[in-house]
């Protein structure tokens, strides 16, 4: 396998598109049994109920389409709980997924932190119902992330090169983070590190901005990562959980879905999914349209 939350959800409603004809010219003619596209049923896709995830699942959606599949959209649905029982039986036939957080749904003592590892780990703790694409160089993950200015005042790359940093340095997320393994113990355990801790909740990014902080808990799809100049610095010994961007299919169609979509998780970088949710929270663009424009750039 390849080594390659955001905001309110806008709004968009659920499209359903009419089911294609089929092409037999005996009205009678029995369809393929073995379901999906074969038999001329539409590919449902489905999304959570949060923008940056329906952005994904419309650019699923549009890639199948543009490849001659007739898809049906299940947007908004709501979280893991609510989805993945219709997941499994087959009811939903794609949806966009995070390699980390679904492995820790289904073994929630994994220790598998690696983009690689927890791919594999995910893979054996699927269901056989499901399977799980090429991942995604993108995640949505927690991150480490510092200003650009003091990355670059201090020659900062990854999570390692903070031990080089001269002064105090001060971590800021949300109070549980004190006393999460990935929160200033794990840096201690990981990395040698030793960091100030601030409980700074929603305003992470605002107490960064203003130097109250050195290092902020910022998700790696956050757009204010481009929008105010952030740099996530990068997890290289594997304090966080990966958590990459994933398809996950039900197995009646990953023969169906698998060439198509596999190209698209290829291209999809952290970059670029965070300039897709900029245009979204910052230009107001709707998922359909910043689909549509990200596929034509990238030749999909």
């Amino acid at each position: 396998m390849k080594t390659t939350k955001l905001f309110a959800i806008t709004g968009a409603a659920a499209l359903t598109l009419t089911l294609s004809a089929c092409g037999s010219s005996d009205p009678l003619a029995e369809e393929p049994a073995d379901g999906g596209a074969a038999s001329g049923e539409a590919i449902v896709v489905g999304s959570q109920a949060y923008a940056s995830n329906e952005i994904i699942a419309e650019v699923y959606a549009q890639a199948l389409e543009n490849a001659g599949l007739t898809v049906e959209r299940q947007f908004s649905i709501g979280q893991r709980d609510a989805y993945m029982p219709s997941l499994e039986s087959g009811e939903i036939d794609v949806f966009p997924e995070y390699t980390g957080n679904l492995l820790q749904f289904f073994d929630e003592g994994t220790e598998a932190r690696t983009p690689d590892d927890v791919a594999a780990a995910l893979d054996d703790a699927l269901p056989e119902s499901l399977v799980a694409l090429e991942y995604a160089p993108a995640t949505d993950q927690d991150s480490y992330t510092v200003t650009r200015a003091f990355a670059e005042e201090n020659g900062l790359t990854s999570i390692g090169d903070l031990a080089g940093v001269e002064g105090d340095v001060t971590l800021g997320g949300p109070p549980e983070l004190e006393e999460r393994p990935y929160g200033p113990i794990g840096a201690k355990d990981v990395y040698g590190l030793d960091l100030g801790f601030e409980a700074t909740g929603d305003t992470t990014v605002e107490a960064l901005l203003a130097g109250q902080i050195q290092v902020g808990n910022v998700f790696t799809a956050d757009p204010r990562i481009e929008t105010e100049d952030l740099v996530p610095l990068e997890d290289t010994d594997g304090l966080f959980l990966s958590s990459n961007v994933v398809p996950i299919v039900s197995a009646d169609v990953e023969g169906d879905v698998a060439d198509v979509l596999d190209p698209v998780s290829a291209a999809l970088t952290a970059e670029e999914l965070v300039a897709m949710n900029v245009a979204n929270t910052a230009d107001a663009q709707q998922p359909e349209q910043i689909a549509e424009e990200w596929l034509a750039e990238q030749g999909l």
